[in-house]
Protein backbone atom coordinates (compact mmCIF):
# COMPACT_ATOMS: atom_id res chain seq x y z
CA UNK A 1 0.00 0.00 0.00
CA UNK A 2 1.27 3.30 -0.97
CA UNK A 3 1.80 5.92 2.06
CA UNK A 4 -0.98 7.81 0.42
CA UNK A 5 -3.78 5.21 0.74
CA UNK A 6 -2.54 4.07 3.83
CA UNK A 7 -2.59 7.53 5.57
CA UNK A 8 -5.90 8.28 4.12
CA UNK A 9 -7.30 5.23 5.49
CA UNK A 10 -5.80 6.24 8.65
CA UNK A 11 -7.48 9.62 8.30
CA UNK A 12 -10.96 8.51 7.52
CA UNK A 13 -11.21 5.86 10.50
CA UNK A 14 -13.61 6.83 13.41
CA UNK A 15 -12.22 3.82 15.95
CA UNK A 16 -9.38 5.70 18.27
CA UNK A 17 -7.72 2.97 18.94
CA UNK A 18 -7.74 1.79 14.99
CA UNK A 19 -6.98 5.39 13.48
CA UNK A 20 -3.96 5.17 16.34
CA UNK A 21 -2.90 1.80 15.25
CA UNK A 22 -3.15 2.33 11.56
CA UNK A 23 -1.50 6.09 11.96
CA UNK A 24 1.91 4.31 13.48
CA UNK A 25 2.49 2.19 10.84
CA UNK A 26 2.98 4.67 8.37
CA UNK A 27 6.51 4.93 10.12
CA UNK A 28 7.32 2.18 8.27
CA UNK A 29 6.50 2.99 4.40
CA UNK A 30 8.16 5.41 2.21
CA UNK A 31 6.75 8.51 1.74
CA UNK A 32 7.70 11.07 -0.91
CA UNK A 33 5.63 13.74 -2.89
CA UNK A 34 2.74 12.00 -5.17
CA UNK A 35 -0.97 12.42 -6.28
CA UNK A 36 -3.22 13.55 -2.89
CA UNK A 37 -6.60 12.27 -2.95
CA UNK A 38 -9.97 14.72 -2.50
CA UNK A 39 -10.13 14.68 1.39
CA UNK A 40 -13.80 13.98 3.16
CA UNK A 41 -15.34 16.85 4.63
CA UNK A 42 -14.37 15.55 7.97
CA UNK A 43 -12.32 12.75 9.47
CA UNK A 44 -12.93 10.00 11.03
CA UNK A 45 -14.15 10.37 14.51
CA UNK A 46 -15.92 8.53 17.31
CA UNK A 47 -19.90 9.62 18.24
CA UNK A 48 -18.08 9.72 21.68
CA UNK A 49 -16.78 12.35 23.13
CA UNK A 50 -19.58 14.78 23.05
CA UNK A 51 -17.84 18.09 21.76
CA UNK A 52 -19.47 21.14 22.80
CA UNK A 53 -18.40 24.92 23.33
CA UNK A 54 -14.90 25.30 25.11
CA UNK A 55 -16.81 27.19 27.60
CA UNK A 56 -19.33 24.88 28.50
CA UNK A 57 -16.82 21.77 29.08
CA UNK A 58 -16.65 21.02 32.72
CA UNK A 59 -13.19 21.50 34.88
CA UNK A 60 -12.46 19.97 37.49
CA UNK A 61 -9.42 20.56 40.18
CA UNK A 62 -6.65 17.95 39.93
CA UNK A 63 -6.06 17.63 43.87
CA UNK A 64 -9.52 14.61 42.52
CA UNK A 65 -9.18 11.56 40.61
CA UNK A 66 -11.78 12.82 38.76
CA UNK A 67 -9.89 15.65 37.74
CA UNK A 68 -7.13 14.10 36.42
CA UNK A 69 -8.60 11.86 34.57
CA UNK A 70 -10.55 15.51 33.02
CA UNK A 71 -7.47 17.01 32.68
CA UNK A 72 -5.59 13.64 31.04
CA UNK A 73 -9.25 13.04 29.26
CA UNK A 74 -8.64 16.58 27.29
CA UNK A 75 -5.19 16.31 26.46
CA UNK A 76 -6.00 13.27 24.47
CA UNK A 77 -9.19 14.48 22.90
CA UNK A 78 -6.20 17.36 21.97
CA UNK A 79 -3.37 14.49 20.31
CA UNK A 80 -6.43 12.44 18.97
CA UNK A 81 -6.91 15.61 16.97
CA UNK A 82 -3.81 16.02 16.46
CA UNK A 83 -3.11 12.67 14.60
CA UNK A 84 -5.60 14.44 11.78
CA UNK A 85 -4.29 17.19 11.99
CA UNK A 86 -0.63 15.97 10.74
CA UNK A 87 -2.43 13.72 8.07
CA UNK A 88 -4.67 16.62 7.00
CA UNK A 89 -1.07 18.61 6.08
CA UNK A 90 0.84 16.02 4.30
CA UNK A 91 -2.81 14.69 2.67
CA UNK A 92 -4.21 18.05 1.55
CA UNK A 93 -1.52 20.12 0.22
CA UNK A 94 0.29 19.47 -3.50
CA UNK A 95 2.89 20.29 -4.57
CA UNK A 96 5.32 20.40 -1.62
CA UNK A 97 8.80 18.99 -1.37
CA UNK A 98 9.06 15.13 -0.46
CA UNK A 99 11.04 16.01 3.06
CA UNK A 100 7.07 17.96 3.72
CA UNK A 101 5.32 14.91 2.91
CA UNK A 102 8.07 12.61 5.26
CA UNK A 103 7.74 15.59 8.03
CA UNK A 104 3.94 15.21 8.62
CA UNK A 105 3.75 12.04 8.96
CA UNK A 106 6.84 11.74 11.00
CA UNK A 107 4.37 14.11 13.31
CA UNK A 108 1.06 11.76 12.91
CA UNK A 109 2.93 8.76 14.46
CA UNK A 110 4.37 10.55 17.25
CA UNK A 111 0.42 12.01 17.97
CA UNK A 112 -0.40 8.71 17.89
CA UNK A 113 1.74 7.34 20.23
CA UNK A 114 0.80 10.17 22.65
CA UNK A 115 -2.27 9.56 22.45
CA UNK A 116 -1.99 5.80 22.93
CA UNK A 117 0.35 7.39 25.89
CA UNK A 118 -2.39 9.05 27.70
CA UNK A 119 -5.48 6.48 27.04
CA UNK A 120 -3.64 3.78 28.79
CA UNK A 121 -3.28 6.31 31.76
CA UNK A 122 -6.95 6.80 31.31
CA UNK A 123 -7.19 3.56 32.12
CA UNK A 124 -5.09 3.00 34.71
CA UNK A 125 -7.27 5.87 36.55
CA UNK A 126 -10.45 3.77 35.83
CA UNK A 127 -11.73 5.69 32.71
CA UNK A 128 -11.14 5.74 28.68
CA UNK A 129 -11.28 8.07 25.88
CA UNK A 130 -14.95 9.49 24.52
CA UNK A 131 -16.13 9.27 28.62
CA UNK A 132 -16.38 12.81 29.05
CA UNK A 133 -17.04 15.34 26.64
CA UNK A 134 -14.83 17.59 24.70
CA UNK A 135 -14.39 20.60 22.59
CA UNK A 136 -13.54 20.72 18.75
CA UNK A 137 -11.43 24.41 18.86
CA UNK A 138 -8.26 22.48 17.43
CA UNK A 139 -10.20 21.11 14.16
CA UNK A 140 -12.02 24.50 13.62
CA UNK A 141 -8.37 25.86 13.18
CA UNK A 142 -8.01 23.21 10.43
CA UNK A 143 -11.02 23.99 8.58
CA UNK A 144 -10.23 27.70 8.51
CA UNK A 145 -7.10 27.08 7.16
CA UNK A 146 -7.88 24.34 4.72
CA UNK A 147 -6.97 26.47 1.13
CA UNK A 148 -3.24 27.54 1.60
CA UNK A 149 -0.20 25.66 3.46
CA UNK A 150 1.30 28.65 4.33
CA UNK A 151 -1.56 29.73 6.57
CA UNK A 152 -1.96 26.38 8.33
CA UNK A 153 1.77 26.08 9.29
CA UNK A 154 1.53 29.49 10.63
CA UNK A 155 -1.83 29.15 12.63
CA UNK A 156 -1.86 25.53 13.47
CA UNK A 157 1.63 24.41 14.78
CA UNK A 158 2.88 27.50 15.17
CA UNK A 159 -0.44 28.99 17.85
CA UNK A 160 -2.29 25.50 18.58
CA UNK A 161 0.59 23.39 19.18
CA UNK A 162 3.09 26.22 20.56
CA UNK A 163 0.15 27.15 23.34
CA UNK A 164 1.10 23.49 24.86
CA UNK A 165 4.67 24.62 24.57
CA UNK A 166 3.46 27.43 26.87
CA UNK A 167 1.08 25.37 29.02
CA UNK A 168 2.48 21.79 29.62
CA UNK A 169 5.23 22.70 31.80
CA UNK A 170 2.97 24.60 34.49
CA UNK A 171 0.42 20.92 34.07
CA UNK A 172 3.76 18.93 34.93
CA UNK A 173 4.60 21.00 38.11
CA UNK A 174 0.68 21.33 39.16
CA UNK A 175 1.13 17.63 38.84
CA UNK A 176 3.99 16.41 40.72
CA UNK A 177 2.51 18.27 43.53
CA UNK A 178 -0.16 15.83 43.75
CA UNK A 179 1.87 12.96 43.27
CA UNK A 180 0.71 11.77 40.10
CA UNK A 181 3.65 10.88 38.41
CA UNK A 182 2.45 8.38 35.72
CA UNK A 183 0.94 11.29 34.26
CA UNK A 184 4.09 13.73 34.53
CA UNK A 185 5.88 11.12 32.42
CA UNK A 186 3.48 11.16 29.87
CA UNK A 187 3.76 14.81 29.40
CA UNK A 188 7.09 15.12 29.70
CA UNK A 189 7.66 12.55 26.66
CA UNK A 190 4.61 14.90 24.90
CA UNK A 191 6.52 18.10 25.80
CA UNK A 192 9.95 17.23 24.62
CA UNK A 193 8.47 16.21 20.99
CA UNK A 194 6.32 18.34 20.76
CA UNK A 195 9.41 21.09 20.54
CA UNK A 196 9.67 19.19 17.11
CA UNK A 197 6.61 19.24 15.46
CA UNK A 198 6.06 23.26 15.90
CA UNK A 199 9.79 23.67 14.61
CA UNK A 200 8.28 21.98 11.90
CA UNK A 201 5.68 24.12 11.15
CA UNK A 202 7.99 27.37 11.89
CA UNK A 203 10.40 25.32 9.31
CA UNK A 204 7.91 25.11 6.14
CA UNK A 205 5.95 28.45 7.55
CA UNK A 206 9.40 30.21 6.72
CA UNK A 207 10.11 28.20 3.39
CA UNK A 208 6.52 28.98 2.24
CA UNK A 209 7.70 32.77 2.95
CA UNK A 210 10.46 31.97 1.24
CA UNK A 211 9.06 30.87 -1.88
CA UNK A 212 6.34 33.57 -1.72
CA UNK A 213 8.99 36.49 -1.37
CA UNK A 214 7.19 37.47 2.15
CA UNK A 215 8.53 38.42 5.37
CA UNK A 216 7.81 35.98 8.04
CA UNK A 217 8.06 37.52 11.15
CA UNK A 218 5.17 40.70 9.29
CA UNK A 219 3.40 37.73 7.78
CA UNK A 220 2.95 35.87 10.88
CA UNK A 221 1.52 38.97 13.14
CA UNK A 222 -0.92 39.67 10.11
CA UNK A 223 -1.63 36.27 10.02
CA UNK A 224 -2.43 36.57 13.98
CA UNK A 225 -4.55 40.06 13.24
CA UNK A 226 -6.53 38.33 10.24
CA UNK A 227 -8.17 35.58 12.18
CA UNK A 228 -8.70 37.17 15.42
CA UNK A 229 -5.89 35.49 17.37
CA UNK A 230 -4.74 36.90 20.93
CA UNK A 231 -1.90 34.98 22.63
CA UNK A 232 -1.54 35.04 26.63
CA UNK A 233 2.43 36.66 26.32
CA UNK A 234 3.26 36.49 30.02
CA UNK A 235 2.85 32.61 29.78
CA UNK A 236 5.32 32.17 26.70
CA UNK A 237 7.78 29.53 27.34
CA UNK A 238 10.33 31.28 25.14
CA UNK A 239 13.20 28.68 25.41
CA UNK A 240 10.76 25.81 24.07
CA UNK A 241 9.61 28.23 21.44
CA UNK A 242 13.41 29.51 20.41
CA UNK A 243 14.11 26.05 19.92
CA UNK A 244 10.99 25.42 17.98
CA UNK A 245 11.70 27.99 15.65
CA UNK A 246 10.42 31.44 17.04
CA UNK A 247 12.71 34.25 16.06
CA UNK A 248 13.81 36.29 18.73
CA UNK A 249 12.23 39.46 16.93
CA UNK A 250 9.05 36.99 16.59
CA UNK A 251 8.97 36.69 19.92
CA UNK A 252 9.61 40.25 21.09
CA UNK A 253 6.33 41.61 18.56
CA UNK A 254 4.31 38.88 20.15
CA UNK A 255 5.26 39.95 23.90
CA UNK A 256 4.61 43.80 22.46
CA UNK A 257 1.15 42.70 20.62
CA UNK A 258 -0.43 40.32 22.71
CA UNK A 259 1.10 41.07 26.76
Amino acid sequence: MSWVAAALAAYTEADPVAKAQTTRALAELDVRAAPLPDLPEQPGRPAQPALLPPGQVPRRKLGSTEGRIALVHAIAHIEFNAINLALDAALRFGDMPDAYYSDWISVAVDEARHFDLLCARLQQLGSDYGALPAHNGLWEMAEKTADDPLTRMALVPRVLEARGLDVTPGMIQRLKGVGDHETVAALEVILREEVRHVEIGSRWFRALCAQRELQPEATFMRLLTQHGVHLAAAQFNTDARRAAGFSAEELTALSVAHG
